[in-house]
């Protein structure tokens, strides 16, 4: 990825949808107004706003998710009313949207997924089997540039990673061939590699005339492929402008203040005693033992791409693994939890890495998931405190600016970004000895990272230490004190972040670029240096 301007796009400047006075409100709550827009062919439009803005609600909209909406949308000049996904796909226009595993179907396996639509017209396709499934699934792969083998295809599509299931979904919207492509956070969990492939499809598709709306909060990648930038602020189009982008007026227009992209987070905290220690610890049966010490008092960064061994060591002492070697301690006491509860009795918590399938329950209300995880504390014999249960979801509300009606609102109704603020807000209203935060910034806007950055800071100051665990190079420069990069399991680099610069920890990521599962292309170096308009 470079922050090179997109080449333009000449014979494709139709309009393929427009909106008009389109507005969406829940009862009294108007998330909504008069939002008039115009998305042209061979044309990308960056959606921006900050968490809660309204860009979810407009994504549902125009992807038939949400038929309450009133106002116009119009293809190609003809006004329609979108009442379901199944009718815009018909129309033309598909999505991608940030929770990835609503668009998989558990039970079925990763070629079934990929061709689902065929299976949901299965009369259309009396005689279709397995082999030509397994064909067309491969075709639908190959527009991103992917190969996966017979036993991927064939396996429970619910058993992905994120980052496959992602992809999945996305070649699956491709295969349709739409007219309008709406990807909301299409790289929170992919690698650098995967992110260039999709930015040079997305590039190809453009070209050839369809129009594609970009939600992203890393500024890098709107940088390089956007047209357009629309930002949305309180449901409310604030701006709409094209190339060159004006940043400063941009993140004036998200966010309702003036801000900057760059951010000096103040002063490198150096630890104390050591907190916890991973001491001969083997993460992968052919990676070396290493020793670690996370230590009180400071924001430790471990930094790694998807395999380095991150997700392993948060899994580790929080309860979820056991090592393959070697021992843990905790408080100078030997530490070796069976389960989660063990952890985070000793003061251990955990923000798991995918928030949709380990960190909130659909369904319930914000307050019942902030203090599920506490039930001893918010119960008396067996009854709800629910006194208890809204003055620490109050609590986690008002330290994160969660953007909610309340701490009865449903988790669902929340956006992505403030769903994230609620898990990591949950586990940090425990006052643990030790915070384990396993990509805690995916689908988070710049405002929402630093109100957790600055709460992890404050956590550590007051005797604790965190540890965040992540595959961006800029987010653990914003946060972190200590910077530790893990290639294959193993350690490459353990500096405080005032001894080291940028291309430092990006040198000792390529020095191991012999990473199983890893190619060259796929670490650091293939993402942008960091300019005024990356993301910080």
């Amino acid at each position: 990825m470079t922050s090179a301007s997109p080449a333009p796009v000449e014979g494709h400047d139709a309009s393929v949808v427009s909106l008009v006075g389109v507005s969406v409100a829940y009862g009294s709550n108007v998330v909504l107004t008069d939002v008039a827009l115009e998305f042209r062919a061979g044309e990308i439009t960056a959606l921006l706003g900050a968490n809660g803005a309204g860009k979810s609600t407009l994504i549902k909209a125009l992807s038939g998710a949400n038929s309450r909406y009133t106002g116009e949308i119009s293809i190609d000049g003809q006004p329609v009313h979108l009442a379901s996904p199944v009718q815009a796909r018909q129309l033309g226009i598909s999505a991608v949207h940030q929770k990835v595993a609503d668009g998989i179907v558990p039970g079925l396996s990763v070629a079934e997924n990929l061709t689902l639509d065929d299976l949901a017209q299965a009369s259309r396709h009396p005689f279709r089997n397995r082999k030509q499934a397994t064909a067309d699934a491969r075709a639908a792969l190959a527009t991103l540039g992917l190969d996966w083998s017979d036993a991927a295809l064939e396996q429970d599509a619910a058993n992905l990673a994120i980052s496959d299931a992602q992809l999945l979904v996305l070649a699956r919207a491709l295969r349709g061939r739409p007219r309008l492509l709406i990807l909301d956070e299409p790289t929170s969990a992919l690698t650098a590699a995967e992110a260039e492939r999709l930015f040079s499809v997305l590039r190809g598709l453009r070209a050839s005339g369809l129009s594609i709306v970009y939600v992203s909060h890393r500024f890098g990648e709107i940088e390089a492929l956007a047209d357009r930038v629309v930002v949305l602020r309180d449901g409310i189009v604030q701006s709409n402008s094209v190339r060159p982008f004006e940043w400063t007026e941009i993140l004036h227009d998200m966010l309702g203040r003036a801000t900057t992209l760059d951010h000096d987070r103040g002063t490198t905290h150096h630890g104390t005693d050591a907190v916890a220690r991973l001491e001969g610890v083997q993460l992968f049966p052919e990676s070396a033992p290493i020793d670690l010490e996370i230590k009180r008092g400071e924001v430790l960064g471990i930094l790694g791409l998807i395999g380095a061994g991150k997700s392993e060591i948060a899994e580790l002492l929080g309860g979820l693994a056991a090592p393959l070697a070697g021992s843990l301690s905790l408080g100078g006491a030997p530490y070796a939890p069976k389960r989660p509860t063990d952890a985070i009795r000793a003061g251990v918590v955990l923000v798991p890495e995918d928030r949709q399938r380990q960190g909130v329950l659909p369904g319930w209300s914000v307050a019942h998931n902030v203090t599920l995880p506490f039930l001893a504390e918010s119960s008396v014999f067996g009854l709800l405190r629910k006194r208890f249960e809204r003055s620490r979801a109050d609590s986690v509300i008002d330290t994160l600016s969660v953007v909610t009606s309340g701490p009865d609102a449903l988790i669902d109704d929340l956006s992505g970004g403030n769903q994230q603020k609620v898990v990591v807000g949950r586990w940090l209203s425990a006052d643990p000895k030790l915070a384990l935060l396993d990509e805690p910034f995916r689908g988070v806007d710049i405002a929402a990272r630093r109100e957790i950055g600055a709460r992890l800071s404050t956590l550590a100051t007051d005797g604790a230490a965190a540890v965040v665990l992540s595959s961006d190079v800029d987010e653990i420069f914003e946060v972190a004190d200590r910077i530790v990069v893990l290639v294959g399991g193993e350690i490459e680099l353990d500096r405080y972040a005032d001894e080291v610069d940028r291309s430092t920890v990006i040198g000792a990521f390529l020095g191991r670029a012999s990473q199983p599962g890893a190619s060259a292309s796929e670490l650091p170096e293939s993402a942008p240096e960091r300019t005024s308009n990356d993301q910080p």
